[in-house]
C-alpha cells in the first residue's frame, strides 16, 4: 500500500454499528495527519456472515494494506470469527466484559443492540417524546406548554439552535425549545415577552461575524440578511442581551453539536 493510500477502517458489529463508529472514531480523531477510507458493517447475525467479512478483510491484508477493525460484537461466536482475521482488531466491547462479569459477579447477556434497541421502554420513549417537542417548538414555532421546557436556547438566525436542540433531545431526551432572536428584539433590548417567565431556562448562542454571514449566503446569497454588517450588528446585540440578563452562553463557530450540547449540559446542570 502506497503511504499516501488512506488506511481502512471497518467498524463492525452484530447490531447498528453506532457505537463501534463512535468509540473508534473518538480513538481515529486522536490522528489528525491520517486519511481513513471507513466502511461500516452492522448487522453480522451469525457466524457465516462474520467469517465472509473476516474473508473480505484478509483480502485487504493479503494485498499488502493494513486494515484497522473496530468491533462492538457481544455474541460469543461471532467475537471468535471476527477475532481471526489478520488485520489490527480492536474488540471494544469484549475486553472489559470479562472484568465486568467478575466484578458484577454475574454474566453478561450477550444480547446484541442494548445499547440502541428497545432494552429501556420508558427511556425510549421519553427520548421520543422529547424529539417530538424538540420538533413542535423549533424556531419559535409554538409556544404551547414552553413550561415544560427543560432548556430553551436562544440566538440569532443560523446559528446552530435547530441541529443541538434535535441531539440533546434525541440523545439525551432533553425537553428543549429554541427560539430565534431578530432585529425588533435589539431594537428593545430586552428578552422577547415569551421568554421572560422562563429566563432561567434560557441559552444562548452566538459564533463570529464571517461564520454566520458565509452560512447566511447558502440560504439568501446577496441578501441583506446574510450582510456581515448585519450578521455582526446581530451577533453584538445577541451577547449584549445575554449579558444584561445572566444568560450563559458559547459560541458555536468551531465547535461540533456533540461539544456544545455535553457544555450546555454541563453548565444548565441538565441530567443526561
Amino acid at each position: 500500500m502506497a503511504t499516501d493510500d488512506p488506511c481502512p477502517v471497518f467498524f463492525l458489529s452484530d447490531s447498528t454499528g453506532i457505537t463501534a463508529e463512535t468509540l473508534g472514531s473518538t480513538l481515529l480523531s486522536q490522528f489528525p495527519t491520517v486519511e481513513f477510507d471507513r466502511t461500516t458493517i452492522p448487522f453480522i447475525l451469525n457466524v457465516d456472515q462474520a467469517q465472509a467479512v473476516v474473508d473480505l478483510i484478509d483480502a485487504l491484508v493479503e494485498r499488502g494494506q493494513k486494515p484497522i477493525v473496530f468491533s462492538t460484537a457481544v455474541t460469543s461466536d461471532i467475537r471468535r470469527t471476527l477475532s481471526t482475521c489478520t488485520a489490527t482488531l480492536i474488540d471494544l466491547l469484549g475486553t472489559y466484559l470479562g472484568e465486568l462479569e467478575e466484578t458484577l459477579a454475574t454474566q453478561a447477556s450477550n444480547e446484541p443492540g442494548r445499547a440502541h434497541g428497545l432494552g429501556n421502554a420508558a427511556r425510549y420513549q421519553s427520548r421520543m417524546t422529547a424529539v417530538e417537542y424538540a420538533m413542535e417548538h423549533d424556531d419559535g414555532q409554538s409556544l404551547r406548554a414552553l413550561e415544560k421546557a427543560q432548556l430553551i436556547l436562544v440566538a440569532p438566525s443560523r446559528c446552530g439552535k435547530t441541529p443541538t436542540t434535535m441531539y440533546l433531545a434525541l440523545q439525551h431526551g432533553i425537553f428543549a425549545a429554541n427560539f430565534p432572536l431578530v432585529d425588533e428584539d435589539f431594537e428593545r433590548e430586552g428578552l422577547p415577552k415569551p421568554l421572560r417567565p422562563f429566563v432561567d431556562k434560557c441559552f444562548g448562542l452566538t459564533t463570529n461575524p464571517l461564520r454566520l454571514s458565509q452560512v447566511r449566503t447558502q440560504r439568501r446569497e446577496g441578501s441583506p440578511y446574510a450582510s456581515l454588517r448585519q450578521c455582526g450588528f446581530e451577533l453584538r446585540s445577541a451577547e449584549r442581551l445575554y449579558a444584561s440578563h445572566g444568560i450563559p452562553f458559547l459560541n458555536s463557530a468551531s465547535m461540533s453539536v456533540e461539544e456544545m450540547s455535553a457544555m450546555i449540559l454541563q453548565q444548565m446542570n441538565l441530567k443526561r
